[in-house]
């Protein structure tokens, strides 16, 4: 019966580390793909209207910041999950 029980335990420690592993790998695939519709939705909006390019160059570097922010915390919490 002791055995039973600690392969729950190990079984259940390894089931989180995937889960983590599983999350912060979506994490960083959400960040990529939120990245890419900022630079593309910067590029559309200086094309047509070339006279406010260096307004949207600074927009899309801060929400990039602010993407990879949240995302680099994201998998942080996955990781300390892991180990835990």
């Amino acid at each position: 019966m002791e055995l039973l029980t600690l392969l729950d335990a190990n079984l259940g420690v390894a089931i989180s580390k995937a889960g983590a592993a599983i999350g912060a790998g979506i994490t960083a695939l959400a960040a990529a793909y939120g990245i890419g519709m900022i630079g593309k939705s910067a590029n559309e909006s200086a094309a047509r209207q070339p006279e406010v390019s260096g307004d949207i160059r600074t927009n899309m570097i801060l929400t990039a910041a602010f993407v990879e922010g949240v995302s680099l915390f994201a998998i942080v919490v996955c990781l300390l999950i892991a180990i835990a």
